[in-house]
């Protein structure tokens, strides 16, 4: 990821002291997001809150949780969007109340991927620095 502009402001004062010149340094630094780094944070956010969503989706479905469970529908309610277009391209095996979603772990992979990409996608018209 591209790295935090920084900014740094150097003020030298010089004073006389007797017979002796004392000089005086202040730093002050800033740090500044530049536009792009700050919409590539943005998309990776968005990637990660879906991801982690998912993720929960697939472990209480692995571990066989309560779906009447308040905070189980939720999680099932918010990612099913997500995964629904991934469902059905692989077998899903099922072992008593336990599923392994296959289709679960191809939606992160495919989502990750997608952020990457559009995080790259922001950069395209950056000047790339010349070794």
């Amino acid at each position: 990821m591209q790295e935090d502009m920084q900014e740094t402001e150097v003020r030298e004062t010089n004073t006389q002291n007797g017979n002796t010149v004392v000089q005086k340094r202040r730093i002050a630094r800033s740090e500044l997001a530049p536009g792009v780094v700050v919409l590539q944070r943005i998309v990776w956010f968005i990637a990660g809150l879906i991801s982690v969503i998912i993720a929960m989706r697939f472990v209480f479905l692995l571990l066989g949780a309560n779906r009447e469970a308040g905070f189980t529908d939720f999680i099932y309610s918010a990612s099913s969007p997500f995964v629904a277009p991934f469902t059905g391209i692989f077998g899903e095996p099922v072992y008593g109340t336990s599923v392994f979603e296959v289709s679960s772990l191809l939606a992160i992979t495919v989502y990750l991927l997608i952020a990457w990409g559009v995080a790259k996608l922001f950069t395209l018209a950056r000047p790339q620095d010349e070794v």
